[in-house]
């Protein structure tokens, strides 16, 4: 196995960190609720929030071991 192929498998399996995000966002069992606020912002929302921020940094990571 050559340099190129150990990257493209390992560029394969950075991907599925793509599905962190997607499945913390598409569960909403589990961040239906109000509690625990934090600076008066429901849970709902700052779990959602917070996952914008954390998608942002797995695509970087992603990109980065691909390239």
């Amino acid at each position: 196995m050559d340099n190129k192929e150990k990257t493209g498998a390992r560029a394969s399996w950075a991907r599925l960190l793509l599905l962190a995000p997607f499945v913390a966002v598409l569960w909403v069992p589990f961040y239906n609720s109000i509690e625990p606020k934090i600076f008066g912002v429901p849970f709902f929302y700052w779990w959602q929030l917070l996952w914008v921020v954390l998608g942002t940094v797995v695509i970087g990571i992603v990109y980065r071991i691909e390239h």
